[in-house]
């Protein structure tokens, strides 16, 4: 069983930049593909980026490409998310999730065996 918790969330000014952090215990976190989600008020949570268990490959959405960059320090069982020229609608609560596919890009949720409790960004205007 692993258990993930994110941490490094908070409100930030538009066009500002956050890293958010994901340690996990409790697993062999070199053999996951890890992935980050989020989730804005009223929508469907949604794919934001993935790096698979090496670290090798990673692939965003659309919506954050050119300005998210997921890492991961498997020594450290640790995966990132560095955030800039952030918008309002980047707003959500970011969720890590860790995924058996160890060297594959995973980016659907139901692929995903563990979740984190999620850790709220918000991005003023």
């Amino acid at each position: 069983q692993v258990q993930l918790v994110e941490s490094g969330g908070g409100l930030v000014q538009a066009g500002g930049s956050l890293r958010l952090s994901c340690t996990a215990s409790g697993g062999t976190f070199g053999a996951y593909t890890m992935g980050w989600f989020r989730q804005a008020p009223g929508k469907e949570r949604e794919f934001v980026a993935t790096i698979t268990n090496s670290g090798g490959i990673t692939y965003y959405a659309d919506s954050v490409k050119g300005r998210f960059t997921i890492s991961r320090d498997n020594a450290k069982n640790t995966m990132y998310v560095q955030m800039g020229s952030l918008k309002p609608e980047d707003t959500a609560v970011y969720y890590c999730a860790a995924s058996k596919f160890g060297r594959r890009v995973v980016v659907t949720t139901d692929a995903y065996d563990y979740w984190g409790q999620g850790t709220q960004v918000t991005v003023s205007s």
